[in-house]
Formats: structure tokens, C-alpha cells, sequence
């Protein structure tokens, strides 16, 4: 065999090589891979998912539907916030599915979602702040924010502060927070730059976004630590969504041959956001980053607890957090 191949042509070894080793990690990925592996069901339960019409987040509400969840659908586009909801509804065979506007670039939105949701709703179980983009040019929102920033960061923090006390009231009750490895792609955190007042780099925004839940999560933790409410956040791995739809052309056109191939599915993506919400494994863990279902390490500066209470503090200013919004 060996002789064989070596009696090719150079460019065919190169070639087989490279099918070679990205077959070898793509094993690797499949090996690695965490599965949520609870039966748990969760009948009575009500559940709040962000950006659920497609990717990571409607394979989330399908299995919590699965369970017997009562998921509500927390989406900007009602379109295909209602074509999912049939999906849903199709797949799981529960009824109890429906759609709720919000649009995480307004908080004006943010704050009449809540409202709906405090005067409609009797309990909230599991928050999933699930929704997010990525890798677009800058825009700012009503509000004078960054749109990047706002949908990812500011627009959830506002949210959870807003659902808390709700939560707090249903407890115990989980609160999921959907980051990404690349907050450790960022070795600052500028916090006079956090709304690219100074300079402006998609990328930057992006790492920052993330790391702002991550930093979050572990301010928030030892706040609600006594109230029976976790807070948790995760990497879902590289997964094959449509996060990166307003990305440029020849991204997308790399991204069609290469995420199939290399990427984790929705379902498979969405398998650690599960996991937090169900297992009964975590239900005493808090102010944690999760990875392929286990707990994983962050960034140093993930770790700053004077940087992640700095960072709170100015968020707080950015959305105008009054004081009888504050729920700890």
C-alpha cells in the first residue's frame, strides 16, 4: 500500500493527505461531542427562548417540547417566528408552543416583551438567551447601540434583569446564557469601547459580546446564589446555523463548503444548552461555562470578578436599569 502511494503523483498524495487529516478531525469532533443524555420531562414548566425560529434555538424548543414544556418562541421576525412554531409543534407533538415578539435591537422591546410576559405568564422555569449575530458592518440601533453588542449583550442583560424577579418567584429556575470560545479571542475589554465609541472592528465586537456573557454570568451567580435561581453559560461548538447571514459573499461561499463538513447540526450544536436546562446533574451548579456538557475553562479574563462587576455596573447605564428593575 505504501509503495502504492508513493507512486502517485505528488499533488494526489498532498491531496489524499489532507482528506486524511480532515477525516481524522472530523472522528475527533464526533468522538468529543457532548449529548445531553436526560430523560427528564417537563411538563408544567414554562420556558422563554430567544431567537428560537431556527438553528441552535428551534432544535432547543423542539426537545424541551419533547418533554412537555410550555416554550414560548422570543423573536423578531413573526413570519418565521409562526413557521417555526408549527415545525415545533409538528415535531413534538405539543400544542402548548407559542410566538412572542422581541426584538433584542430595541429595548423598548425588550422592556414591552417583559411586560407581556410579567402580566401574562405565572411562572418562568428556564430563560435561554440563545439569540445572536455576528460579522456585520456597524449600525447602530434606536437606542444609540451597537447593533452586534446590543442583539448579543445589552438586550439580554436587560431581559434577565426584567424576567428575575419571575424567576425568582418559580424557583428553582435556570437561567442560560449562549456564548462562544471566542470570548477567549480577546485579551481586553475596553469598557470606554464597549459601544465602539473610539474604534470600530467587527471582530472585536463580536469577542467583547461574548465575553460580556461570560462575565455576566459570573457576577450574577453569587447575587441569586440564595434565591434558587442558577445561571449558567456555554460554548455550543462551531456550529452550522445562520449566525453569519449577514456576512460577506465570499464568507458565505467558504462557509457552504466547510461548515457541512467540519461543524456541528443545530441539534448537535444546541445538545449543551439542553443539558443546562434539563439535567438534573446541574441543577446545584451556578456562574459556570459549559462545553460539549461539561463544565469547561474560560479566558483569565473571563475570570476578572472586578472586570465582570465594572462591566455590570456600565450595562446597567446603557439600558437604563431603574432601580426598581433590579431584583437582588
Amino acid at each position: 500500500m505504501l509503495s502504492f502511494l508513493c507512486s502517485l503523483p505528488i499533488l494526489v498524495q498532498i491531496g489524499l493527505l489532507i482528506v486524511g487529516v480532515l477525516g481524522c478531525i472530523k472522528i475527533y469532533l464526533k468522538m468529543t461531542m457532548g449529548i445531553c443524555t436526560s430523560t427528564k420531562k417537563l411538563s408544567g414548566k414554562t420556558v422563554i427562548i430567544t431567537g428560537a425560529n431556527t438553528g441552535i434555538g428551534k432544535e432547543t424548543a423542539i426537545d424541551l417540547a419533547k418533554r412537555g414544556a410550555r416554550v414560548i418562541l422570543a423573536c423578531r421576525d413573526l413570519k418565521k417566528a409562526a413557521i417555526a412554531k408549527d415545525d415545533i409543534i409538528r415535531e413534538s407533538r405539543n400544542k402548548n408552543v407559542f410566538v412572542r415578539q422581541l426584538d433584542l435591537a430595541s429595548l423598548k422591546s425588550v422592556r414591552k416583551f417583559a411586560a407581556e410576559i410579567l402580566k401574562s405568564e405565572l411562572r418562568l422555569d428556564i430563560l435561554i438567551n440563545n439569540a445572536g449575530c455576528a460579522t456585520i458592518e456597524k449600525k447602530l440601533t434606536e437606542d444609540g447601540l451597537e447593533v452586534q453588542m446590543q442583539s448579543n449583550h445589552f438586550g439580554h442583560f436587560l431581559l434577565t434583569n426584567l424576567l428575575l424577579g419571575l424567576l425568582k418567584k418559580s424557583a428553582p429556575s435556570r437561567i442560560i446564557h449562549v456564548s462562544s470560545v471566542a470570548h477567549a479571542m480577546t485579551k481586553t475589554l475596553d469598557l470606554n469601547n464597549l459601544n465602539s465609541e473610539l474604534s470600530y472592528n467587527t471582530g472585536t465586537v463580536y469577542y467583547y459580546s461574548k465575553l460580556s456573557q461570560v462575565l455576566c454570568t459570573r457576577h450574577l451567580a453569587p447575587l441569586i446564589s440564595s434565591s434558587g435561581v442558577t445561571v449558567n453559560c456555554l460554548h455550543p461548538g462551531a456550529v452550522e446555523t445562520e449566525i453569519f447571514r449577514n456576512a460577506p459573499s465570499w464568507f458565505k461561499m467558504i462557509a457552504a463548503v466547510c461548515f457541512p463538513l467540519f461543524f456541528k447540526s443545530a441539534k448537535e450544536g444546541a445538545q449543551t444548552t439542553i443539558h443546562l436546562a434539563v439535567a438534573d446533574e446541574v441543577a446545584n451548579i451556578t456562574g459556570e461555562y459549559f462545553s460539549d456538557c461539561k463544565v469547561a475553562k474560560t479566558s483569565k479574563l473571563a475570570n476578572d470578578v472586578g472586570l465582570a462587576k465594572k462591566l455590570w455596573e456600565v450595562s446597567e447605564t446603557f439600558v437604563n436599569l431603574k432601580p426598581e428593575e433590579r431584583h437582588f
